[in-house]
């Protein structure tokens, strides 16, 4: 996966946005141990949004072969794989308390007043622990790639984007947050800080919509086997925590992510009359807007991206309306009842379906049949033993039940309009996501309809899962 190469964007080092300010972390992968937000306090935050967006969904996608974005929930994505030696790699990381790590804690803090201070130090040990891993991937995998040609300066500069720029970010707002901490470890006001030096963020922008095409191409790259070599040696050294290299390229994005979940927690120990209170609720915002604005453009980021590395057999496959499309809402890969391989994608206003193929040596998707437009789209549950493998010879090897299990068929609602399609997903879960992006996507084109009067108001039963209206396995469709 990938996305479209952006003009790198770069932060002069010697200026920061708050002057003297430095900071420190980001988020670490799931396999690190790190004392979460939810373990500095007696619980977790109930404002956490729900809302799925593309910035989260994007490093999750790239981990499996499909992803979803929606509206309430993320559905799939396997986390990052974990450490077989997870004891030591917590050796690598200082996961005391706030009161462990200063001995003179006034007995006089409120144990509300505790409960803040954790939170802020945790924000603080994360910004140290972000500045130290991307200097450590600048260290350990940018300079001696470059040094040794493993690969050329563009290709690194496509895969590392600006990362560089950001470590002076971080290093101003730890360099700050430090400065404040009085004796006893305790820090009065973040607020007011945190209000200037949040703005510096919008340069995650770059970066950001730079993650799937760095992905894409740290993933082809790694079949060279000197590039595929290194990389190994350093994931087997201990610098590296066993973590691959994508783990620690991934870390900027992950911690934009959480600032707006640890503003909130320590907010929400901020006694009403404190006066980091108001400067608190404004910053929340403040990053609130900046996160949803770098989701934005991720997301159309992501949609270029795989616009144009559709490849057309035919002219009339290239719908306006996928011309038009701005958000990806799903794609992976999926099977037909065949066993053929397809890569599917659902555009805000079009499904198209792909094979994927290699031209001129990067991963494109050529177009397979009529893509389906949404407000035309019929979506089939198909129960499971239902679906017939007619045709396959692995259907000669497998019984009944396995080749017919969690299914489903997209086509035109006027089947003399194109083919449809019996999809086979990994397993009912899978296939749970792909039904549940599909319908939502649906319903949420009806609704568009209707509230900007683009066209008539279509049919509720068109918009169901038609488990009874079925057509047969071999009747217009591709499997």
């Amino acid at each position: 996966m990938g996305v479209p190469q952006l003009p790198g964007f770069l932060l002069p080092k010697k200026k920061s946005c708050m002057g003297e300010m430095e900071v420190h972390h980001a988020q670490e992968p799931c396999n690190k141990r790190v004392k979460p937000v939810s373990k500095v306090k007696a619980s977790a935050s109930s404002d956490s949004p729900a809302k799925v967006t593309p910035l989260k969904r994007l490093s999750q996608s790239i981990q499996r072969s499909i992803s979803f974005k929606t509206d309430s929930r993320l559905f799939n994505f396997a986390p990052r794989p974990r450490s077989r030696n997870s004891s030591g790699n917590s050796k690598r990381r200082n996961s005391k308390l706030w009161c462990e790590t200063f001995d003179h804690v006034s007995e006089e803090l409120s144990a509300k007043e505790i409960k803040r201070q954790e939170v802020i130090f945790e924000l603080m040990q994360g910004e140290q622990q972000l500045v130290d891993d991307l200097n450590l991937v600048k260290k350990n995998y940018y300079e001696p790639m470059l040094k040794l040609a493993i690969m050329s300066e563009e290709e690194l500069t496509d895969i590392f984007s600006t990362l560089d720029s950001l470590i002076p970010l971080h290093e101003d707002l730890l360099s700050h947050l430090g400065r404040m901490r009085q004796e006893d470890g305790t820090i009065d006001e973040v607020g007011p800080t945190m209000l200037d030096w949040l703005p510096c963020l919008h340069a995650y922008r770059n970066y950001c919509c730079n993650q799937v095409a760095a992905k894409a191409l740290l993933d082809y790259k790694k079949q060279n086997r000197q590039v595929e070599n290194f990389l190994r040696l350093c994931q087997e050294s201990s610098f590296s925590r066993k973590l691959d290299l994508w783990n620690f390229l991934d870390l900027p994005r992950s911690r934009l992510v959480k600032y707006p979940l640890l503003l909130k927690e320590i907010l929400k120990h901020t006694a009403a009359d404190h006066p980091d209170q108001a400067p608190l609720q404004e910053a929340i915002a403040v990053i609130q807007d900046i996160v949803g604005l770098i989701n934005s453009k991720t997301g159309e980021a992501e949609c270029q991206y795989y616009k144009k590395r559709l490849s057309f057999l035919f002219e009339t496959q290239e719908d306006s309306l996928l011309a038009r499309s701005k958000l990806l809402h799903c794609h992976g890969e999926l099977k037909n009842n065949k066993g053929q391989r397809l890569h599917v994608f659902l555009f805000e206003a079009v499904l198209v379906i792909t094979r994927p193929l290699t031209q001129n040596d990067q991963l494109c998707y050529q177009v397979y049949r009529q893509p389906i437009p949404v407000r035309d789209l019929l979506l089939e549950d198909l129960p499971d033993g239902e679906v017939r493998l007619g045709g396959s010879i692995r259907g000669a090897f497998t019984n009944n039940n396995e080749r017919a299990k969690n299914f489903f068929r997209v086509s035109f609602r006027d089947r003399t309009r194109g083919q449809s399609h019996t999809l086979q997903a990994n397993d009912s879960f899978n296939k749970q996501q792909w039904i549940s992006c599909l319908r939502s996507t649906i319903v949420g084109y009806r609704d568009r309809c209707f509230t900007e009067m683009e066209g008539p108001l279509l049919d509720m039963t068109d918009l169901s899962l038609h488990g009874n209206d079925k057509a047969s396995d071999t009747e217009m469709d591709d499997g």
